[in-house]
């Protein structure tokens, strides 16, 4: 794009005059990207390799490229023709009237503020709030970076204050209001959903694809909703009738509507900004208009349910479905302003605020030094009424992940998810350390999770990932390093298994050949190394059983959907419409009518039945995949299905199910 370009041609220019931002990332710590951390022999920037940020740590693959779908333009067409099928926000100019921003009359009410916005992107910002008499809202926030991308510059909000042409790199728009069909089809009229554009601050055309942080460009609304809380569902296969591909419609959303991704609003942390000393622009001169925006924000978010507006500023909220986000982050919106009746006229001076149970747990400084720096203004907007661990709100939902948190922090590098707070968490001593910390002790003594030995490294190093283990029959196994981090040399050894029938060839590649015609339990050993630099070994156990009931070669969908619908405690309890009676999740694995074809149970509709479930796998990380995680009970609502046992070894009978699940993924996922 033409402001692309314009932008890194004066970033080539500024240089000269040192005015380039630096690549810390607004809170102290090196301006070169470059960080040592104990234990970590690489660059942390070397993380990026994996060009993830903004991105979801688990997108989905297309089957058809292996492209990360919701990174694709299809991905952005099909959301813009869900929220805005006439094209009536396709410019800025056609949002800011659809919208009467700039009108202040009639109960229309709005409000401006200019900040320098050190925590997420590193932008100066001026926004603009309009709150129409219906209760619907609608945001814009004109985006303005001084040089290149990287840290924050306080440049920025003197850019944004001054409406510096030259440096302004887009306007971004936020709307909160019914979808386009809304009232119709059995939806409700006030289903109101948050949904996102972003315009071109030349043309003012809208924009699908873009980059926030001077990565390669991705799809609209996945640069936005990967913070503000929202899913990342595939598509469906083309539409029967029109030969579009859909937006995912998430099942048990109030709105009921395509494209509302369950994302949030953020609530706006005053502590939190960097201010002008331009009159006008000060903390203290917009303290008023901030908290305004902020009851605004609060109006967005629904009571928990079972609950009553206590408050006067709760009397804008509705009341959440059981199964749907319970406004997890009002509270802390509460706490920046004196808690329950918002009793102060201005914001907390220092964010101090540390969520109870963490001080009950002794964890205020992993509170404040990295849940509240570095992973609360996203995951606060994350978690339903059925399963609200994500949030990370309490220490023990926090701790609950501790071994995802390590993989995707200590060994992917792929969180957190913004560039510009990434490059901060590895240049900031205190967030690093203190992680780090966390990471490594073991704290089941209080009834929390162990440590992890290297749970202090940085990504970047060579880690080794030969695959989870496996129970197959006797033959050709199938194995493979591809999911090995910073590593492009491999060497694979067969360590202990029945003696006699065994070959293990091209050992140093990413594939070798493993065959194994006796029954038993072989481990195999891979070291995975780049640059000089080897992996700590990584074991690999296959257990060969001729008398397994499947090959795993010929698992295909409709032996999955069969096990999802049957079986003893079937995933159809709950995944199906009206759930159990009081859960019900957003995915249903029963035979229903997807395509609206007329009949659930054609090839059409299977077919969208199989690309749904698809969505459900990480091929880049096949263990977290929430179709193996969820029913082996890992935040799954206190559940865990017969036969998805994952802390058993391969062919145990408590995995069966699971075991089956993993060789179907392990083969492609075949329809």
């Amino acid at each position: 794009m033409f402001w692309l370009m314009r932008l890194r041609s004066l970033a080539v220019l500024l240089a000269a005059s040192a005015l380039l931002v630096a690549c810390g990332g607004g809170g102290g710590g090196s301006s070169n990207g470059v960080v040592v951390v104990p234990g970590g022999p690489r660059a942390a920037a070397l993380a990026t390799g994996l060009d993830r940020f903004l991105l979801y740590p688990n997108p989905v693959v297309r089957a058809s490229d292996g492209q990360f779908e919701v990174g694709a333009v299809e991905y952005a067409n099909a959301y813009y023709e869900a929220i805005d099928p006439n094209n009536d926000r396709d410019t800025l100019a056609k949002f800011k009237a659809f919208n009467s921003i700039g009108v202040t009359t009639g109960g229309h009410t709005e409000y401006t503020i200019v900040v320098g916005d050190q925590r997420d992107l590193g932008y100066g910002r001026r926004m603009t709030a309009h709150l129409k008499p219906d209760g619907t809202m609608a945001f814009v926030v004109e985006n303005y970076l001084v040089g290149g991308y990287g840290g924050y510059s306080p440049l920025n909000v003197e850019a944004a204050v001054n409406r510096v042409s030259n440096w302004h790199l887009g306007t971004n728009a936020i709307e909160f209001s019914p979808g386009p069909l809304a009232g119709t089809g059995g939806r409700p009229a006030d289903g109101n959903f948050v949904k996102f554009y972003t315009y071109d601050p030349v043309t003012g055309a809208r924009i699908n694809m873009i980059s926030l942080d001077g990565r390669p460009a991705k799809a609209m609304p996945t640069v936005c909703i990967s913070c503000h809380g929202g899913r990342g569902d595939p598509l469906t296969p083309p539409d029967p009738v029109t030969g579009k591909q859909l937006f995912a419609l998430v099942m048990n959303a109030y709105s009921q509507h395509r494209g509302d991704v369950q994302g949030r609003l953020h609530p706006f942390e005053p502590a939190a900004f960097d201010y002008s000393t331009i009159p006008g622009f000060s903390r203290a001169e917009q303290e008023a208009a901030m908290k305004a925006i902020n009851k605004m924000v609060l109006c967005s978010f629904p009571l928990p349910t079972g609950t009553v507006a206590a408050f006067p500023e709760d009397s804008c909220r509705r009341v959440a479905t059981r199964n749907e986000y319970q406004g997890t982050a009002a509270t802390h919106l509460k706490a920046m302003y004196g808690g329950d009746n918002l009793p102060n006229p201005t914001s907390e001076v220092v964010d101090t605020y540390v969520e109870p149970s963490w001080t009950a747990a002794g964890q205020d400084t992993l509170y404040l030094n990295v849940q509240g720096a570095a992973c609360r203004v996203c995951h606060l907007l994350r978690g339903t009424g059925n399963q609200s661990d994500i949030s990370f709100d309490t220490f023990a939902n926090f701790d609950g992940y501790k071994d995802r948190i390590k993989v995707h922090v200590a060994d992917r590098g792929n969180m957190p998810l913004a560039k510009l707070i990434y490059d901060k968490f590895w240049s900031t001593v205190s967030i690093f350390q203190t992680m780090g910390a966390y990471l490594v002790a073991d704290l089941t003594g209080t009834g929390f999770s162990g440590g992890y030995a290297d749970g202090d490294k940085q990504p970047g190093r060579p880690i080794a990932d030969p695959g989870p283990g496996r129970v197959v029959r006797p033959g050709v196994i199938p194995l493979s390093a591809s999911m090995s981090l910073y590593a492009d040399t491999y060497q694979w050894s067969l360590v202990s298994g029945p003696v006699g029938g065994t070959t293990l060839t091209n050992t140093t590649s990413l594939t070798p050949t493993f065959t194994a015609t006796l029954d038993g339990t072989y481990v195999l050993r891979l070291v995975a190394s780049y640059d000089g630099v080897s992996s700590s070994p990584a074991l690999l156990t296959v257990v060969v059983d001729s008398t397994l009931a499947y090959d795993p070669a010929a698992l295909r969908f409709a032996d999955i959907r069969s096990s999802l619908q049957g079986g003893t405690g079937q995933c159809t309890t709950c995944h199906q419409a009206g759930g159990d009676g009081i859960v019900l999740p957003p995915i249903w694995y029963s035979t229903y009518d997807r395509a609206g074809t007329g009949n659930a149970a054609d090839a059409t509709n299977d077919h969208w039945f199989y690309t749904e479930l698809r969505g459900r796998i990480n091929f880049t990380d096949i263990v977290a995949s929430p179709l193996l995680r969820k029913p082996s009970g890992h935040h799954h609502n206190g559940l865990q299905r017969v036969g998805f046992d994952d802390s058993q070894v391969p062919g145990h009978p408590a995995r069966r199910e699971y075991d089956k699940f993993l060789n179907w993924i392990l083969n492609g996922a075949p329809e």
